[in-house]
């Protein structure tokens, strides 16, 4: 049986309370909400933090407000669960409903907040182990070792981002808020991540993810589908989110697709999203942009499955993806 390390648990009651006790613990404190991600990886000794600073209960992580003509606020204390079967989510932003919805288990995602999903850390085989099986191979460059046994001749550690929900908020050009003792910011989501497999966010030690704003839906259609090697509880080996703006005229507006489990970070196709503005979109179009858009995915091995059936597949989800979103859009125009 694994056993969690010794640490202190800290249960403020407001957010300022969370972030001064934050601050004065310092690096050796980590916060926690769910702890769905964060407590498996104590048990196997890759986070041994002193202390932990419980979020689970601040009002101020919760609620979803707004509207798809003003934009929405989601709490980042929002579970998994709320967040897949809100009514206002579901109709206007699918893509993160169907993201929520596909994480791990019901009981995880009735646990599981949607800032620990988007915070999860990284992921790769030979990080994911036991303490004993790590220390059998001599560790790795993410925890306690010095190279990266997927690619032992990189400067850097490849860990990928398997956080379902990132690619979704990533096509849907959704915003986040960080607050510390020091003061709060906001950025778009993308600059949250960086594509280091050691250090994956911008976010600093002091700082709490608090919300997430998700702009204005109206004209805009959106999905997120999932490769996994079982159809449930499996953390993802790619995740494909799309959003498309369709005009009235049939052309497409505006175009954003996102690849997830395929890097260290989230990865945006800009090729392929270029290619698709201003298009009436064809059979032969959509292909071209799912194979832009895979170029863009360049797994390692360092997941479950083959590096290459991992390549092949990213096009297929591209394009059923996009075939789901335009067949959509077009039983629209027909009703």
């Amino acid at each position: 049986m694994l056993r969690l390390p010794p640490f202190r648990y800290l249960a403020p009651r407001t957010l300022s309370e969370a972030t001064r006790l934050l601050a004065e613990e310092g690096p050796q404190a980590m916060p926690v909400a769910g702890g769905t991600d964060l407590l498996p990886n104590m048990k196997r000794r890759q986070f041994t933090p002193a202390a932990l600073i419980g979020l689970r209960h601040l009002r101020e992580l919760k609620g979803i407000s707004g509207s798809p003509e003003t934009g929405v606020r989601i709490g980042a204390g929002e579970t998994l669960t709320s967040i897949s079967n809100h009514p206002l989510l579901r109709a206007h932003y699918p893509a993160l409903a169907l993201a929520a919805g596909a994480v791990s288990t019901p009981q995880l995602r009735n646990a599981g907040t949607l800032g620990g999903n988007i915070l999860l850390d990284t992921r790769c085989n030979y990080y994911n182990q036991t303490e004993f099986w790590r220390h059998s191979i001599g560790y790795c460059m993410k925890r306690d070792g010095s190279i990266c046994l997927v690619a032992p001749g990189s400067p850097r550690c490849w860990a990928i981002s398997s956080a379902d929900t990132v690619p979704a908020l990533v096509a849907l050009q959704a915003r986040v808020r960080l607050v510390s003792v020091r003061g709060e910011r906001e950025m778009p989501i993308q600059e949250l991540f960086r594509d280091d497999g050691m250090r994956p966010y911008t976010r600093e030690a002091d700082e709490i993810l608090t919300e997430i704003w998700l702009p204005p839906a109206p004209g805009w259609r959106s999905t997120y589908l999932k490769l996994r090697r079982r159809g449930s509880f499996d953390f993802p080996i790619l995740g494909v989110a799309v959003a498309l703006r369709c005009e009235q005229d049939g052309q497409i507006g505006d175009a954003r697709i996102a690849l997830g489990a395929v890097a260290s970070h989230p990865v945006e196709a800009e090729e392929a999203m270029a290619r698709l503005r201003g298009q009436r979109p064809t059979p032969a179009l959509l292909q071209e942009v799912a194979t832009l858009a895979a170029k863009r995915a360049r797994p390692l091995d360092n997941a479950d499955l083959t590096i290459t059936y991992r390549k092949q597949l990213t096009p297929v989800y591209v394009r059923r993806a996009l075939d789901l979103l335009i067949g959509a859009e077009e039983e629209s125009e027909t009703e």
